[in-house]
């Protein structure tokens, strides 16, 4: 299969170009029309993968001073590249978030058909906005959490809390990266369509992490407990906290190692490395 990453420069988009070494990897804004397009063209993809948006750096506070940079890219790209790929029958991959949810839906965690519920911050707003239209066609939308793995990206999230003073101590899903690039194989080698929740089974919170990083890699790492009652002290916008459901993943024979098991798996990891 002829694959084409579009955000191939960033932390997600580094191990799909490691994981699909011969994709094309154009750096076209998705949201310009005429380039998509000509690309499309150009290159005749049998996949296109989208792993671009805007996150912000160092968080999404970014997003909250730069909407019309977000929106360009969390709404109006991953609709260019509907529009494109569609025209071409091309069959495609947008990789979207599950940060658009607030709570464990009273333990059962939320499932792929449950609406949004978190408008906290513009960030989590653009990307409901996109999965709820995207919802509406053929395509494959990949939801992730919180991604982590055992490397020295500044994006992961362990090396991201690593630099917090204070950590939160709420519970909720992550997605650890090599599970996420073995489901999406296993998804477009049957060219599946639809929503699905790329988590890890099981929960854990930020701050727990932290207490393992401190325990497996660090002993001399020093935080500070953060409740949520507290978060606004140090975040400009609200944030997502949330457990998702996996059993759809499930219901196409997928089955992940608990959350907890990859921590601790990435952990030693880093452990190992230093």
């Amino acid at each position: 299969m002829k694959i084409m990453i579009f955000g191939s420069k960033g932390y997600i988009g580094g191990h799909l170009r490691m994981r699909y070494p011969e994709a094309i990897c154009p750096t076209t804004d998705i949201a310009d029309a005429v380039g998509v397009a000509s690309l499309l063209d150009e290159h005749h993809p049998d996949i296109v993968i989208n792993a671009a948006g805007k996150t912000g750096r160092p968080n999404v506070d970014w997003c909250e001073d730069h909407k019309q940079e977000t929106i360009h890219s969390n709404v109006l790209g991953p609709l260019v590249l509907l529009d494109a790929c569609a025209k071409k029958n091309i069959y495609w991959v947008h990789l979207g978030s599950g940060c658009i949810y607030q709570g464990d839906k009273n333990g059962a965690g939320f499932t792929e058909e449950d609406p949004p519920n978190f408008f906290g911050s513009f960030y989590s707003r653009t990307k409901a906005w996109s999965d709820q239209m995207l919802s509406e066609f053929p395509l494959l939308n990949l939801r992730l959490r919180m991604p982590f793995d055992a490397s020295n990206e500044p994006r992961n999230l362990i090396n991201k809390l690593v630099r917090y003073t204070r950590v939160l101590d709420v519970k909720n899903s992550l997605t650890f990266i090599p599970d996420f690039l073995d489901v999406l194989d296993q998804l477009i080698t049957k060219k599946t369509t639809g929503t699905f929740n790329v988590v890890n089974p099981g929960s854990i919170s930020p701050y727990e992490m932290m207490e393992q990083y401190k325990k497996i890699v660090d002993p001399s790492h020093a935080f500070e407990h953060l409740t949520l009652d507290h978060l606004s002290d140090v975040t400009k916008a609200g944030r997502s906290n949330c457990i998702l459901s996996t059993e759809k993943l499930k219901s196409q024979g997928i089955l992940l190692s608990s959350v907890q098991d990859r921590v601790k798996e990435a952990l030693e990891t880093m452990h190992t490395k230093k």
